[in-house]
C-alpha cells in the first residue's frame, strides 16, 4: 500500500489527463494540486506542452515561475478552460469548501472563469455532511468585527479572525490573505446540508468578500485513498 505523500502526488498527476495543448488553466493551491502543477511543468519543459496558467495564490504563482508554466494575471483572462484546485471537503453533491490556505477568493474568482474544474484530494476530504473543517470566510478588515456578530447569530460554534502565527506587543497578529483581507473561521459543524442558501446568507452580510462554499462548480475529483486513486465524476457536471 502507498504512503499517504505518493498518493498524493499520483493523484495530482491523474489530473494532467485533462490537460490539453494550448489551454488556458486555473492553477489551484493546496498540498495535493502541488504535484499537478510540478507534473505541467514537466510536460511543458520535457514535452513541449503549449498552456498558459493563472495561479490562484502567490505561493502558486512562486511554484508554477520555478517550473517554467508561463503565467498571466487574472485581469488578462476572460474565460479558463480549466482549473484544477484542491478542497478542504467534499460532499456527494461535489460541493466543496474550500479556503484552508486562505487562497478562496482568487481561488473562486479562478473557478468561475472556468469551463471546468477538477479537484484532487485524499480520502479525508470526502464527507457525507460538510462542516466538519472550519468555513473560511474572507472580509474586509474594517468590517470583520460586524461580520463576526452577524455570523455569530446563526453559527453553532466559535467564529473568529484567523491568526497568523506572529506576535507584536498586541499579541496574535491576523492572518492577511493576498488581497489584504482577513480570514474568518467558523465552526459550523458537519451541519451545512444547504451550501448554496448558506452561502448566499454570507455572502450577503456586508463586509463579506468571499465564502469558502464553492456549489455548481466543481466537475469532477481526482482521489487519492488506501486504494489507489479514484476519478469522481459529477453526473451534473461539464465533462459529462
Amino acid at each position: 500500500m502507498a504512503d499517504a505523500e505518493s498518493l498524493k502526488r499520483e493523484a495530482g498527476i491523474a489530473a494532467c489527463k485533462y490537460v490539453k495543448n494550448g489551454m488556458k488553466l486555473g492553477l489551484g493551491t493546496g498540498s495535493t494540486v502541488k504535484y499537478t502543477i510540478i507534473e505541467i511543468g514537466r510536460m511543458v519543459d520535457e514535452e513541449g506542452l503549449e498552456i498558459t496558467g493563472v495561479p490562484t495564490s502567490e505561493a502558486t504563482r512562486v511554484l508554477a515561475e520555478s517550473v517554467n508554466i508561463p503565467l498571466v494575471e487574472i485581469s488578462q483572462v476572460e474565460s479558463l478552460d480549466l482549473t484544477i484546485d484542491g478542497a478542504d471537503e467534499f460532499d456527494g453533491d461535489f460541493s466543496l469548501i474550500k479556503g484552508g490556505g486562505g487562497a478562496l477568493t482568487r481561488e473562486k474568482i479562478v473557478a468561475n472563469l472556468s469551463k471546468s474544474m477538477i479537484v484532487v484530494a485524499d480520502e479525508s476530504k470526502k464527507v457525507d455532511v460538510l462542516g466538519g473543517f472550519k468555513l473560511p470566510i474572507e472580509a474586509d478588515p474594517l468590517h470583520s468585527d460586524s461580520v463576526i456578530e452577524e455570523i455569530n447569530g446563526f453559527c453553532p460554534g466559535e467564529v473568529r479572525i484567523r491568526a497568523s502565527g506572529q506576535k507584536n506587543s498586541s499579541g496574535n497578529q491576523p492572518y492577511i490573505t493576498d488581497n489584504g483581507g482577513y480570514i474568518i473561521d467558523c465552526e459550523f459543524g458537519p451541519s451545512i446540508t444547504n451550501p448554496t442558501d448558506l452561502e448566499k446568507t454570507i455572502s450577503d452580510i456586508n463586509g463579506v468578500v468571499e465564502v469558502g462554499l464553492f456549489v455548481g462548480i466543481c466537475d469532477a475529483v481526482i482521489l487519492a485513498s488506501s486504494s489507489g486513486v479514484e476519478i469522481l465524476v459529477n453526473p451534473d457536471g461539464r465533462l459529462n
